[in-house]
């Protein structure tokens, strides 16, 4: 029982963390139907520099959190409009190949600064062991939990309160209908962007406390692609419960199967396939019907 509480802990951390860089996938494909696959590299890009900031320029860590979210910030913005905006009526496969290879250029800016070798990361969160109903777990992944839950509530009240927030809900179901009311598109996807870079930078900087920094973070950026399809590539509370799911999924198979076997890495996958044999547009997706 101990076991399988500590696991389930486990998996809540990683369910957590997936969820939000999920969340940072969905906005973008809601507002402009693009799917990004260099979410993961913004990962890593966040949390090198941060570890930049903190480490070799000595910022205390919340100028420094603070300095790498308005780096995200710019980032988001600056790839949206010097290589995102000009794809606008390409065909689809054209824009994929795009954020692939901004992935490779985003991973190769991060090698050519910090070099590939994994680092210590400065943490800024206790990693104490506490004990839950018998079971131990570090304090960072408990408090990893509760951050990302305030991170969620705080997305949740911007979307539903704030006018930006309630422009983007609108120009995610319609952007026809938000031009005609006078919603600036383009401003939208922009805002999208950013805030996917800010939650995959913050996602970034949460692992990294707890694992380390180094380019192996870009492979949860990998795993978001099942989460989201699991839960519904434009769906933000299915982004919430794919990375529940996947996250306990791989807590488990790590736990109680065979390590030679690899499940943990690639039950994942596994249930991709699964998804998209049975209910392709996931758990809470909005099924599209297109007559030709």
């Amino acid at each position: 029982m101990e076991k399988f509480l500590q696991l389930t802990l486990t998996g809540l951390t990683n369910g957590a963390i997936l969820s939000l860089v999920a969340l940072g996938f969905v906005l973008i494909y809601k507002a402009s139907d693009v799917l990004n696959f260099a979410q993961g590299d913004f990962m890593v890009v966040g949390a090198f520099i941060t570890y930049g900031l903190i480490v070799q320029v000595g910022l205390p860590w919340p100028a420094g959190i603070l300095l790498a979210v308005i780096f995200a910030v710019l980032m988001g913005v600056t790839i949206e409009r010097l290589i995102l905006r000009p794809m606008i009526g390409e065909p689809i496969i054209s824009v994929i190949m795009v954020t692939i290879g901004l992935s490779s250029l985003l991973r190769a800016f991060v090698s050519a600064i910090w070099g590939t070798t994994g680092r210590a990361f400065p943490a800024f969160l206790p990693s104490d062991p506490v004990n839950v109903l018998g079971a131990t777990i570090g304090a960072d992944r408990l408090i990893a939990i509760g951050l990302v839950a305030v991170l969620f509530a705080l997305f949740t009240l911007f979307f539903r309160y704030n006018r930006e927030g309630v422009a983007m809900r609108a120009t995610a179901d319609d952007q026809q209908a938000a031009l005609s009311m006078g919603i600036s598109v383009k401003r939208v996807f922009a805002i999208a962007w950013s805030i996917a870079a800010v939650t995959a930078v913050l996602a970034g900087i949460i692992v990294a406390n707890i694992v380390g920094v180094s380019l192996a973070i870009s492979f949860i950026g990998l795993t978001v692609f099942p989460v989201v399809i699991l839960g519904g590539l434009d769906s933000i509370p299915g982004a919430v419960v794919g990375g529940v799911i996947i996250g306990l999924l791989q807590a488990y198979m790590a736990g109680y199967t065979p390590s030679y076997l690899a499940l943990s890495t690639v039950i994942p996958f596994i249930v991709l396939l699964l998804i998209l044999m049975v209910k392709p547009y996931g758990l809470f997706g909005e099924e599209r019907i297109e007559r030709v």
